[in-house]
């Protein structure tokens, strides 16, 4: 294939012609193509799978990790081990495109390869890698690990994938009239950009949208400026110029708020965040506004097509029997990692996504009392099982693993899995009957698992944050815990309250329900993947961004 002018190989969507490069650190399409971590990746390659479907013309911007994530394993005690295996991808095509761009004032080569839409089902991807014997070992090293725990090398990373990204945008010709940043890990394109453009910000502006994913202001990235300054972040910027164009007087980088004030318009990632970020950067001066689009994943890849085939002929027994086939076979997962048979007809619980602080994968476990009453009840029995990937540096979130895993030596019916990625999430979702959500509310931006878990006939059973305001409706389609003013309770209440709440739910209302009216929970479940296909498809999404967030003039009061 010929990368010069490169058009997208498929005919576009007359509604969706508008030229869009989509900028992110990570995309999980497929389970064999392992370059990403998590909920953002995720989120990525459903964007990338919609935007194919909907003929859009649009080619996603990433970087190709030698070592990818990390690999999850296990020490001879069972608890976690951080294990770097290099990744081969023979199905990936060489651009023969190689090019420099500038890090620590040092020229880096970068090649170029491709992921071609027919291979997985998504729009075109182009892939960076400094892993080629052109470079030194520290600049090859820039594409070894996504988010690498070293300072310099992460800001290597985002100049990698902003600078080269625009650069490689030039190289192929495409000529974006969007510049699409998936979280800010790629701003500093707005500075190659500023430099293309004769240093006119608004052209930069004219062209660049944001989406954000942090719902939190400490949780967004920032860098010392020297060292951006150092390490080339701004392409030749002054630091006077730097601080004039980003508003920024201090000696702290804020990516987010840089890109906040580069894009023309940008989005929080459900209804919930996006009041939460409006609230969050007001207080900043010159920030582009920021309206609502939710996240969605793509029902074509993640939904069991026999359950929904069965849901519409209104045929219960084979229903019934496609679900428990589905548990059945990921349970033999569980019994080959953990040596537990489980069984397909008793209630499963499943908590599964990255392990991190505020998501609180224990929280139900945190009273032991309730956690053996519940596991030993023999009216009605459950089995839960964990599974995820904390950060390898987090260290906290690596003993939450490791405690639960040591806890689930105790009982026969709760397993911890490891290796959570594409494949292993699908099999889960499908394991599961209720898939737990517990995170601090408002912590999660908007948290994707559980639309797959009920595309797959799962019912969700979850705190009140993120996309869930926008889905559950209590014994319609899911459960959800009371909301509550939690601004005025400490973080032991607020998980006291929690608690408190799931427990009452899950054994007042859940397990009778699944128990004793097999029916009424069936509908629970149907309707639940009828919601969730009707508002959380993807598709819908990447209809929005072009809608709402590519079009050029857009009244933004109209977005609420």
């Amino acid at each position: 294939m010929i990368f010069k002018a490169y058009k997208v190989p498929y005919t576009v969507d007359e509604r969706y012609k508008k030229r869009v490069a989509y900028f992110s650190m990570e995309f999980a399409i497929h389970q064999p193509l392992k370059i990403y971590s998590g909920g953002l990746g995720f989120l990525a390659g459903s964007h990338l799978r919609s935007a194919y479907e909907l003929r859009q013309n649009l080619v996603g911007i990433g970087i190709l990790w030698k070592y990818g994530y990390y690999d999850q394993g296990r020490n001879q005690d069972q608890t976690m081990q951080v294990s770097w295996m290099e990744k081969n991808y023979s199905f990936l095509e060489d651009t023969g495109i190689k090019f420099q761009i500038l890090v620590h004032e040092h020229p880096v080569w970068v090649k170029v390869m491709y992921l071609p839409p027919q291979t997985f089902n998504s729009a075109p991807l182009f892939l960076m890698t400094t892993d080629i014997p052109e470079n030194d070992y520290v600049s090859q090293t820039i594409t070894h690990r996504l988010y690498d725990a070293n300072v310099a090398t992460k800001v290597a990373q985002f100049i990698l994938l902003g600078v080269g990204g625009a650069r490689l945008l030039d190289e192929i010709g495409f000529k974006p009239e969007v510049y699409h940043l998936n979280e800010a890990h790629a701003v500093s394109a707005a500075f190659y950009l500023y430099q293309k453009f004769g240093k006119k910000i608004e052209e930069v502006r004219k062209r660049m949208v944001f989406t954000t994913h942090t719902p939190e202001e400490a949780g967004n990235e920032k860098h010392d400026i020297y060292l951006c300054h150092k390490m080339s972040y701004f392409c030749g910027l002054s630091l006077d110029e730097v601080r004039k164009i980003t508003g920024m007087p201090d000696d702290a980088f804020n990516h987010s708020l840089a890109a906040l004030r580069f894009a023309r318009i940008s989005n929080g990632v459900s209804q919930l965040h996006g009041e939460v970020s409006n609230e969050m950067w007001n207080r900043h001066e010159n920030i582009c506004p920021i309206l609502s689009i939710t996240n969605s994943q793509n029902w074509r890849y993640w939904a069991d097509k026999q359950l929904y085939k069965f849901k519409e002929e209104g045929d219960d027994a084979a229903f019934d029997d496609r679900k428990r086939y589905l548990k059945r076979r990921a349970f033999e997962i569980v019994a080959d990692q953990t040596g537990k048979v489980f069984d397909p007809n008793v209630f499963t619980i499943v908590w599964s996504r990255r392990f991190a602080g505020y998501k609180r994968a224990g929280l139900i476990a945190s009273d032991l009392a309730r956690f053996e009453a519940l596991l030993n009840d023999k009216q009605y029995p459950v089995q839960i099982i964990w599974g995820g990937k904390p950060y390898p540096a987090d260290y906290p979130a690596i003993n939450e693993f490791n405690y639960l895993v040591h806890l689930s030596r105790n009982y026969k019916n709760v397993a911890v899995l490891v290796g959570y990625e594409l494949g292993l999430s699908k099999r889960l979702k499908q394991a599961a009957d209720a898939w737990l959500n517990n995170p601090r509310v408002p912590r999660e931006a908007s948290g994707t698992s559980g639309m797959t878990a009920a595309m797959n006939g799962a019912v969700n059973f979850s705190t009140n944050d993120g996309w869930i305001p926008e889905f559950i409706h209590h014994g319609n389609n899911g459960f959800v815990v009371p909301p509550a003013d939690y601004s005025y309770m400490s973080v032991q209440e607020q998980d006291q309250y929690d608690l408190d709440q799931l427990y009452e739910i899950l054994q007042n209302e859940i397990l009778p329900l699944y128990y004793n009216k097999r029916g009424t929970w069936r509908q629970i479940v149907k309707n639940g993947m009828r919601d969730v296909q009707l508002q959380f498809d993807s598709n819908r999404m990447v209809d929005e961004y072009y809608e709402l967030l590519y079009k050029e003039r857009y009244n933004v009061e109209a977005a609420y």
